[in-house]
């Protein structure tokens, strides 16, 4: 049996509110006789839901979950992993399972220090891979896109031209130098996701930005070149708070890339190599992420070579550094093939639950006829009142997952109510497709069910990535 931990990135790092939601994505890993650490009870249809579709008995699966902590019980208090109360559950479970000899892991979603402290309290070292790594903040370390740029040079792979900045001086003058060869700059915060931690600084006014991850937008005015440098110092003025998160972490700078396509290779560190898990692709509608794709079918083979060579390469870079377990090793392919990297995830992604559970588990895509799974966000032009509501549609449409054609919707997580009962309920969902045609049928169909804005306004052909 394995120890689960539903945790996110430590709240110390970033600080993202409420995730009792998004993190009960680990009920898809589970299987018979595991114990689940959750910040939260797990809701129990999505329980029911889930466990129906990977064939695992929820009545054997052992849910602890901690004292709420600083945080009410929104997200995983890191601190609660060690709570007395926590320990004496999980040794209670234990002793009911078999002893500590029943476990043959913990596994945790975010690689947090805490997860050590966890395992040591519990005399569980050996079952956590790189736990000595962990427990001296590693997790941090690794997944700072600052540090991947350092570690990306050590592992010699092609990354977009720029640099890592750490004061607004220093980023002023980058800035300027990198604008005169692009038409935009990618501003990162070392430690953000989907493009929300991403701000692009325009100096093109016709280039097009909504096919790249770039939550925030700023254009330059002047043409100048003394007006410009006086403007991007007055941006630096007032966003390096934002993007330094408050001067605690370096800021990444790159070139922005038009036209380019957004992929990814999925790699698993253990003790005795890496080994490729998954590649699929992210497509943005207005700079936000809208939809992913796996597996990836259509690259051509000298790009798709690029990409795995730089991942193992990497991935072996990563390994050496002692970090153990899943990473995201995240590329764009320039329109002329040649495949940059962008950052690594080192920990359990949100693509994860796509490749491991639904295209592999549930759906095995890979065998014939092929399937294709497709995640996507609730967009903003559909009004979902709630979780009842979306799944009485995929019933009355004939949407829900099936086995027999291996085709449909499957529902990621579990639907929650918006707080403030306006804006409907976000949540992500999977189509399980056979080609694009058939996913345009089922989009089609739920958007016609949930849209708010006219169908022309607002199609997934919007996406674009190159």
């Amino acid at each position: 049996m394995r120890i689960i931990i539903a945790n996110h990135i430590d709240p110390a790092i970033r600080d993202r509110k409420d995730l009792r939601a998004w993190t009960q994505r680990a009920l898809w890993g589970a299987h018979d006789g595991d114990l689940l650490v959750l910040c939260a009870p797990p809701d129990p249809g999505f329980l029911k839901y889930a466990t129906a579709l990977t064939g695992t008995d929820p009545n054997r699966l052992q849910v602890v979950v901690p004292p709420p902590g600083r945080f009410g019980g929104r997200l995983l208090d890191p601190q609660m992993l060690t709570h007395p109360e926590t320990l004496e559950q999980v040794r209670a479970h234990l002793a009911d399972l078999g002893g500590d000899e029943a476990v043959e892991e913990i596994w945790a979603l975010w690689p947090s220090a805490s997860v050590a402290r966890f395992a040591i309290e519990l005399g569980l070292t050996e079952k956590l891979p790189g736990a000595g790594f962990l427990a001296q903040g590693g997790g941090e370390l690794v997944n700072n896109k600052a540090v991947f740029r350092m570690l990306a040079a050590a592992a010699g792979v092609p990354v977009a031209h720029g640099t890592v900045v750490r004061d607004p001086a220093e980023a002023t003058a980058t800035t300027l130098s990198l604008l005169q060869n692009a038409g935009a700059v990618v501003v990162k915060q070392a430690h953000n996701g989907a493009g929300v931690g991403n701000e692009l600084l325009v100096a093109d006014p016709g280039l097009a930005t909504g096919h790249a991850g770039a939550r925030h937008l700023h254009h330059l005015n002047h043409t100048n070149p003394s007006d410009v440098s006086e403007e991007v110092a007055a941006y630096w003025r007032e966003r390096w708070a934002w993007a330094s998160t408050q001067g605690r972490f370096p800021v990444v700078l790159e070139e922005f890339v038009p036209d380019a396509r957004t992929v990814y290779c999925e790699q698993h560190l253990t003790d005795t190599g890496t080994q490729p898990t998954e590649q699929g692709e992210l497509a943005y509608t207005s700079r936000r992420l809208s939809h992913e794709s796996v597996p990836l079918r259509d690259l051509p083979p000298a790009v798709e070579k690029q990409l795995l060579e730089g991942s193992a390469s990497l991935a072996r870079t990563y390994q050496a550094v002692g970090y153990r377990g899943r990473i995201s090793t995240d590329a764009i392919v320039r329109p002329d093939g040649q495949v940059l990297y962008t950052e690594v995830n080192a920990q359990i992604s949100g693509s994860w639950h796509i490749y491991e559970v639904f295209a592999h588990r549930i759906v095995r895509a890979t065998q014939a006829p092929h399937r294709t799974v497709t995640e996507s966000h609730v967009p903003p032009h559909w009004m979902v009142p709630d979780g009842a509501a979306f799944h009485r549609a995929l019933a009355d449409l004939g949407l829900g997952y099936n086995r027999a054609t291996r085709t449909g919707v499957i529902v990621s997580m579990p639907i929650i109510d918006h707080p403030t009962g306006a804006g409907g309920a976000q949540f992500t969902f999977s189509t399980v497709h056979d080609s694009p045609a058939g996913h345009a049928v089922i989009w089609h169909a739920l958007e016609d069910r949930f849209t708010t804005t006219p169908r022309a306004a607002a199609r997934p052909a919007e996406r674009r990535h190159g």
